[in-house]
């Protein structure tokens, strides 16, 4: 197992952004609903449950924001300070909006789905630069 990265030019010039092939939806779940195995993610709010789920499985639940998921493959501490700080204005800047999810071993970026290739090539630009600074 890695050690995670803290120090922020580390976590720059070695991030390697990959885009999954698929689709996901956010939806809308029921506590206690089984999940099948394409939930990438759960996650519990007062108003009730969200999930990431590839789009072919949400079929009849409630669903928002078609996006793909760039992982930023280096293994980034969940305490390291200003990594998607860093990277969220580069995608503003290009009005994009992004929800990103942070896990145990990387970070992971949900970009509009018709804008992946683009988020995905500002990402790649971002850690040239930091990979020649």
């Amino acid at each position: 197992m890695s050690t995670p990265i803290t120090d922020l030019s580390q976590l720059l010039s070695s991030m390697s952004p990959k885009l999954d092939p698929r689709t996901f939806v956010f939806a809308k779940g029921v506590a206690g609903d089984p999940h099948p195995k394409q939930v990438i993610m759960t996650f519990q709010e007062a108003e009730g449950l969200t999930l990431i789920i590839d789009e072919s499985a949400a079929t009849g639940l409630e669903t928002m924001f078609r996006c793909r998921m760039i992982t930023l493959e280096v293994h980034s501490s969940l305490d390291a300070v200003g990594f998607l700080a860093h990277l969220l204005p580069k995608l503003a800047e290009a009005t994009m909006g992004v929800n990103p999810v942070s896990a145990f071993f990387h970070d992971h970026l949900f970009v509009p789905e018709d804008r992946a290739e683009d988020a995905l090539a500002i990402l790649k630009a971002v850690a040239a630069e930091a990979a020649t600074a």
